[in-house]
């Protein structure tokens, strides 16, 4: 049977089974549960369910047709994207993963929270699944909420090795609605993902061909006058920078996907008109932050990151890669409404309809025009007062430093920084005792960053053959003193070209290409949780970490290292408390994301902040989250963006028991 042929039929085949789905969806018995009535409507948008306590997932290699084209990917169960889990809180789970591809594989359970030997994250907390083997992950369900699966090795995540989570509530639902959707966001590319990587690290820019253009230039004349023009085009030359370089990976290759359906494939949610219909929203890309609307119906969010949130209406909202947003929408009228995910460097869209029968198809709006980076987000002050700095490789000390001053108040007080305690002068990763891991045969320094795979994170092959359930264990003598701010230096080299000068707090700033929008856009510091915070100490000490890159060159780091450099992991003391400030010296957003715990999101003083697992740290911005140390063991974090982190803007964070002698 040829390709063409098998293509056309299951082509045939999705067309029937959508009808028989769309008749069957208005058709259910309003007196399920909303997510049964769901059900068979989550069929028609190419989700199939699994349910109950025990799962059988295997990856493996395949072909998949995205708007006609068929393509090379990496799927679980032969689904784009994976299976749709359903959990019960309070359950116990077992997932049997096996692996049929040439390479290793892995999957991370993002938010979900449990021991982190279970969390799938190779070199970290596991070796991985290899080739031909099964890895069973069992664990208890100990909350509820949208969360998301994904691989951890290599940049198979970016081939559609991803898939969601719905996690029932053992309590009544806080949340009212008739019907629910649950939409996953992606980008999907037709390249190898490796030849992705390897054009972004010869040419930063190549996927970018929105660059400002002649006409822009007297357009801005007019506005600004040809001095201060000319002055602008001078400073963004000399940093060597684009104020258009919003997105690394664009539209000029990816296709943005609605449950693994293009823009022409239209996918399709049914409802009866005056339904209260939720969507859960979950970003799965691997490098592309949308800003989400249904233009004509407001949307109320009421859960981010899987934890319910106070509702609050919006007509707009960013979501970055990997966090996940709740909505419910009222649609009354017998008609069509777009939804719409628009990339924030607004050179492509994700689309679909929600309609009250199917055929009907709403129209996909104008892409809108693409916004400009300013000196504010350089955390520059030159048109507000403040000067520029630049941090070339060969200015500076290997120990310089740079603060800049958040708009937050911090309850701790800044203090000298104490490396011994950060791992990054006399500890050493072997002394932690993971197994039989020896950090000394990682051979990190020698990982080119065009071969690094995750799979193994730059550990070595002998360390994974030897590796079980890591123990964890570091010296109590190590801990710092409290109410002290622990500020990591910034190693100068070829990986550092800019240090914030002035970073300030941007929590309640719309992100850009939104702040003209004419409607409401949702900020952070509109998010309060539902609940109050589970722990309201204030924090016994700070942590403060810089993001770095050299755009040019692709290296992405932290602290102006990439995490081959790093010799030991960031500490924390099991059960303290503690406040983690991000320091975004970079030009452009970073989704931020902490495995193993839920950190709050320091939008004011009061005990409704919001919980979450990933922020988006904008240019320029000085953010703080605290966070309770709960979850002993070792947890990678880490820049969602794949190509980011595949470059080398990772840290581990070790909870190690001060109780227990190393």
């Amino acid at each position: 049977m040829s390709d063409n042929y098998k293509t056309s039929l299951q082509s045939r085949r999705r067309f029937l089974a959508t009808a028989g789905a769309a008749t069957a969806a208005l058709s259910i018995p309003s007196a399920l549960p909303a997510w049964a009535r769901s059900a068979p409507a989550t069929s028609l948008i190419g989700l199939r369910p699994l349910s109950g306590k025990t799962f059988d997932l295997t990856v493996s290699a395949a072909k998949t047709v995205i708007d006609g084209r068929l393509g090379h990917s990496v799927l679980v169960n032969n689904q784009l994207p994976a299976p749709l889990l359903r959990w019960r809180e309070g359950d116990e789970i077992t997932l049997r993963v096996r692996n049929e591809l040439r390479e290793d594989t892995s999957i991370h359970w993002h938010g979900i929270l449990l021991p982190f030997y279970m969390d799938g994250v190779p070199g970290v907390t596991y070796p991985g699944i290899k080739p031909g083997e099964t890895f069973e992950y069992r664990f208890p369900v100990v909350q509820s909420g949208t969360y998301w699966y994904h691989s951890h090795s290599g940049l198979q995540e970016q081939s559609g090795h991803y898939g969601p989570i719905v996690i029932d509530p053992i309590d009544p639902d806080p949340v009212a609605y008739d019907r629910e959707y649950v939409i996953v966001l992606s980008d999907w590319t037709f390249e190898h993902p490796h030849r992705v990587f390897a054009k972004l690290k010869k040419m930063s820019d190549n996927y970018n061909f929105q660059q400002r253009t002649v006409g822009e230039f007297f357009r801005d004349v007019g506005d600004k006058g040809l001095a201060q023009t000319v002055e602008d085009r001078a400073m963004w030359g000399q940093m060597r920078m684009s104020p258009t370089d919003i997105a690394d990976v664009t539209g000029a290759t990816y296709t943005y996907l609605v449950n693994g359906h293009g823009p022409e494939d239209n996918w399709t949610g049914l409802f009866r008109p005056g339904e209260r219909v939720r969507l859960r929203i979950i970003n799965a890309s691997a490098m592309s932050i949308f800003d989400v609307r249904v233009p004509g119906l407001p949307m109320t969010v009421v859960q981010a990151d899987g934890l319910n949130v106070q509702p609050v209406e919006t007509d707009e909202f960013q979501i970055g890669t990997a966090e996940t947003f709740d909505v419910v929408v009222h649609p009354t009228e017998h008609k069509p409404y777009a939804f719409v995910a628009e990339s924030n460097d607004r050179s492509g869209m994700a689309f679909g309809t929600l309609a009250p029968q199917i055929g009907m198809t709403a129209r996909a709006p104008a892409k809108r025009v693409r916004p400009t980076l300013t000196m504010k987000d350089m955390a520059h002050g030159a048109h507000d007062g403040h000067s520029m700095h630049m941090a070339h490789p060969k200015e500076g000390s290997n120990q310089a430093e740079h603060k800049g001053n958040a708009d937050v108040e911090h309850d701790a007080s800044h203090g000298e920084m104490d490396h011994s305690a950060m791992g990054h002068g006399g500890t050493s990763h072997a002394g932690m005792s993971h197994g039989s891991m020896d950090h000394a045969s990682m051979s990190h320094a020698r990982m080119e960053d065009e071969s690094m795979d995750h799979a193994v994170m730059g550990h070595s092959a002998s360390m994974h053959d030897s590796m079980s359930k890591p123990q964890m264990g570091m010296g109590a003598d190590m801990a710092p003193s409290p109410r002290t701010t622990q500020s990591t230096e910034i190693v100068r080299g070829p990986g550092v070209v800019n240090i914030a000068e002035n970073p300030t707090n941007r929590l309640h700033e719309r992100p850009l290409g939104l702040i003209d929008a004419p409607h409401r856009v949702l900020v952070y510091t509109d998010l309060k949780s539902l609940d109050p915070n589970p722990d309201t100490r204030p924090p016994e000490r700070e942590i403060e970490l810089h993001l770095t890159s050299n755009m040019e060159r692709y290296i992405w780091s932290f602290d102006g290292l990439k995490f081959s450099e790093f010799d030991g992991p960031i500490l924390f003391y099991k059960d303290e408390r503690l406040r983690l400030t991000l320091i975004n010296n970079t030009m452009m957003p970073h989704p931020i994301h902490l495995h193993g715990m839920f950190f709050e999101v320091v939008t004011g003083e009061h005990h409704h902040k919001p919980r979450k697992h990933t922020i988006v740290a904008k240019p320029g911005e000085k953010l703080s989250v605290d966070i309770t140390a709960d979850a002993v063991g070792d947890w990678a974090f880490h820049c969602h963006l794949l190509y980011h982190m595949h470059a080398g803007m990772m840290r581990v964070v070790s909870v190690v028991d001060k109780s227990k002698p190393g």
